[in-house]
C-alpha cells in the first residue's frame, strides 16, 4: 500500500474495508435461518441462568460459563431476543477479525487487510450469527495476544507495558471462561509471550490471569465440584465423542456430517461459482489437509524467524499465533466438518499469507538480496511479497475450497438484498426465530404453537424431545425460547447422543414429572458414521405412552426407514393434567390431526 499515506489513514482504510465486508452480509445474517438446537440453547441457557438455574447443575452445558454470563447480562439489560443474541455473535466475530488484522498489521496494511479479510469470510458463514462460546473464546485469545505483543514494543513505557500485559492476562482468562478447552491453545501462545515479557510484565500478566480465572471458583462452589467435573470434562471429552466423531481424515468422496448432507441451515450451494470446483466432500478433504499443513508451516516459519530475528515484535507475534493455531487443531480433528474446520481455520488459514510472506523473505535473504529495511528497494520488495502472499492464499480459497467460505459468504450477502433467501419466520409474542424448512416452520407456526398455547398454563413444564426417545442426535431447542412462561422440564435442552438418551441420564424420570412433551421427527433422518444412531433402551418411550395423552400432530413428512413416522411434531400432555383441564377422548386434537401410532405411542422393541 502507498507508503505516502499516513499510519492513521491506513488504519482507517483497514477499518473501512473490513467494516464494509461485515456490513454486506449483515442483513442477510440477521434474518437467516439459525441452527435450531445451537442457537436455541444460546437463547435459552442464559435465560435459565437469569431464572436461577446453574450450568452443569441444572442443565447440560459442556463448556465454560463465561459465554452464558456474557449473554445473560445482555438479556438482562436489553431483553431476551434473537436480535440481541445475533448482535452478540457479531461482536464475537468482530473480535476474531480485529485480533487477526491487528496482529497482521505488524507486517503491513496489505497483510492486515488480507489476513483480516480471510478471517472474516472464514468465520462468518459456518452457522451464521450464532453466539457460540468457541468463536467468542478464540476472539478473546487473539485480542490477548494483540495486547501481549503490544507490551513488548521497545519504546513502550514500562508502566504502560505492564498494563498491556495485565490486559493480556485478563483476556486469556476470559477466553478460558468461555471455553475451558482453549487451555492448550492459550497455554502455547502464553509460553511465547512469557519469554518475551520483562519481569514487571510477567508479574502483571500472571496476577491478572489468576484473578481473571477466579470466577471458576465461584462456579464450582455454586454448581458443585462433581457436577462441574462431569459437565465440563466427563461428558464432552469421554461421553460425547462417540456420538459426534466423524471419520479422520474426512472422506474425499462422501460427506459425513449430517448437516452438510441435509443443508438444513446455513446457505446451501445455490450459487453457480464462476469457475469449476471440486465436489463438496473433496473440498472438505482438501481444506482439512491444507489446514494441518498451514498450522505446521506457520510454526516452521516462526522458528526460522526466531533464529534470524530473535525477540523482535514480528517474531513474537508470529510465534504466538502459530502456536495458538496448533492448539486449536483438536477441534478440527475430533469433527472435521465445515463448521469445525472454519472455527479452527480462522487462525492458521487466516495467517497463512504471513507464512508465504516469510517464505518469500527467506528466499530473498538466501539469494543475497536482503537489504536494510529502511531502504526504498527493501520496501518495494516487501510490498511485492505482500501482494504475492495475498494472491496465493486468496486464490486457493476462491478456486479450490470456495463452497463453505466465499460461496457461503456471497450467498449471505445476496440474502441481504432478498436474493436466494430461504429463511422462514416463526414468531410468538414478539419472540422470533428463523427456520430453514418451510414445512417445519408452517407446522410450528400454524399448528404446534397455537396448540401449546391452548393446553398449557404459565408454570407448566415442557420437554422438547425426539420422536423416538431412544435416540437423541439433535433437538428443536428453539421452542423453549418461544415459551418463556413454561418451565423447562429437562436438563437436556441440548440433546446429545449417548448423553441425553443414556440409561442413567434421568430423562425418563424428567419426562414422567413434566406436564407437556413435544416430540419432533424433524431430525429422525440423522445419519452419521458414529454412535449418534445407536438405540439405547431407557424407558422414556414407555413413560410417554403410559402416562401421557397425545392431543395432535402437526405437519406431514414422508416416512422413511430412519424416520418411519408421518408427522413433524406430536404434542402430548400428562393424563392427570389432561383430565383436570377437560382434555378427554372427545377433545384430544387441538388444532391438528388425530394422533397416529408414532414411535413413542407404541411399545419399544
Amino acid at each position: 500500500m502507498n507508503e505516502r499515506l499516513s499510519p492513521r489513514v491506513k488504519h482507517l482504510i483497514v477499518i473501512g474495508v473490513l467494516g464494509t465486508a461485515f456490513l454486506l452480509p449483515l442483513r442477510g445474517l440477521l434474518r437467516s435461518q439459525g441452527p435450531p438446537m445451537e442457537e436455541g440453547f444460546m437463547l435459552v441457557f442464559p435465560e435459565q441462568l437469569l431464572h436461577g438455574d446453574i450450568p452443569n447443575r441444572d442443565f447440560l452445558h459442556l463448556y465454560g460459563p463465561g459465554s452464558l454470563w456474557w449473554l445473560a447480562a445482555l438479556y438482562k439489560v436489553f431483553g431476551t431476543s434473537l436480535f440481541i443474541e445475533r448482535l452478540a455473535a457479531l461482536a464475537q466475530m468482530v473480535a476474531v477479525v480485529v485480533g487477526v488484522a491487528g496482529l497482521a498489521r505488524r507486517w503491513s496494511t496489505t497483510m492486515a487487510l488480507t489476513c483480516g479479510g480471510l478471517a472474516l469470510v472464514i468465520i462468518v458463514p459456518p452457522i451464521g450469527l450464532t453466539a457460540l462460546a468457541w468463536v467468542g473464546g478464540v476472539g478473546l485469545a487473539l485480542l490477548a495476544i494483540l495486547a501481549g505483543t503490544a507490551a513488548i514494543v521497545p519504546d513502550r513505557e514500562s508502566r504502560h507495558a505492564a498494563w498491556l500485559a495485565a490486559l493480556s492476562g485478563a483476556l486469556f482468562a476470559a477466553a478460558l471462561l468461555f471455553r475451558a478447552d482453549l487451555v492448550l491453545a492459550s497455554g502455547l501462545a502464553t509460553v511465547v509471550l512469557w519469554r518475551a515479557f520483562a519481569a514487571p510484565q510477567r508479574r502483571a500478566f500472571a496476577a491478572s490471569l489468576a484473578i481473571g480465572l477466579t470466577p471458576y471458583l465461584v462456579h464450582v462452589a455454586v454448581a458443585g465440584p462433581g457436577q462441574v467435573w462431569n459437565g465440563m470434562v466427563i461428558e464432552p471429552v469421554f461421553e460425547l465423542r462417540a456420538g459426534r466423531r466423524l471419520p479422520l481424515p474426512p472422506r474425499p468422496g462422501e460427506l459425513a456430517g449430517f448437516l452438510q448432507k441435509a443443508g438444513d441451515f446455513g446457505p446451501e450451494a445455490k450459487l453457480d461459482w464462476p469457475v469449476p470446483t471440486l465436489t463438496s466432500a473433496t473440498q472438505i478433504f482438501v481444506w482439512f489437509v491444507v489446514l494441518l499443513g498451514t498450522a505446521v508451516g506457520l510454526v516452521i516459519a516462526a522458528r526460522w524467524r526466531a533464529r534470524h530475528d530473535p525477540g523482535s515484535l514480528r517474531t513474537v507475534t508470529l510465534g504466538a499465533v502459530a502456536l495458538l493455531g496448533v492448539g486449536l487443531l483438536p477441534q478440527a480433528l475430533q469433527r472435521p466438518d465445515s463448521a469445525h474446520l472454519a472455527w479452527v481455520s480462522c487462525v492458521p488459514l487466516a495467517f497463512a499469507p504471513l507464512g508465504v510472506r516469510e517464505l518469500l523473505d527467506r528466499r530473498a535473504a538466501r539469494s543475497g538480496t536482503r537489504l536494510p529495511v529502511t531502504s526504498r528497494r527493501a520496501t518495494s520488495t516487501g510490498r511485492r511479497h505482500d501482494l504475492i502472499a495475498a494472491a496465493v492464499v486468496m486464490s486457493f480459497v476462491a478456486l479450490v475450497i470456495p463452497r463453505y467460505i466465499l460461496n457461503s459468504y456471497a450467498d449471505y450477502s445476496l440474502q441481504s438484498f432478498d436474493v436466494h433467501r430461504t429463511a422462514f419466520r416463526i414468531e410468538r409474542s414478539g419472540r422470533v426465530f428463523y427456520y430453514g424448512k418451510q414445512g417445519v416452520a408452517q407446522a410450528a407456526q400454524a399448528g404446534l404453537i397455537p396448540a401449546l398455547e391452548t393446553i398449557t398454563r404459565p408454570g407448566d413444564s415442557l420437554v422438547v424431545a425426539t420422536s423416538d426417545l431412544r435416540k437423541t442426535p439433535y433437538s428443536d431447542a428453539y421452542l423453549y425460547y418461544l415459551f418463556p412462561e413454561l418451565d423447562v422440564g429437562t436438563r437436556y435442552i441440548e440433546m446429545d447422543p449417548a448423553i441425553a438418551n443414556a440409561k442413567d441420564s434421568g430423562l425418563r424420570d424428567e419426562i414422567a414429572a413434566t406436564g407437556v412433551v413435544v416430540l419432533s421427527s424433524v431430525w429422525d433422518d440423522w445419519n452419521e458414521p458414529n454412535a449418534s444412531r445407536d438405540v439405547i433402551e431407557n424407558g422414556a418411550n414407555e413413560v410417554v405412552r403410559e402416562r401421557f395423552v397425545c392431543v395432535g400432530e402437526y405437519g406431514r413428512r414422508k416416512p422413511t426407514d430412519l424416520a418411519p413416522v408421518g408427522f413433524l411434531y406430536q404434542l402430548w400432555i400428562r393424563r392427570d393434567i389432561a383430565d383436570d383441564r377437560g382434555i378427554g377422548a372427545g377433545t384430544r386434537v387441538v388444532g391438528g390431526r388425530p394422533c397416529t401410532n408414532g414411535l413413542a405411542a407404541t411399545p419399544t422393541t
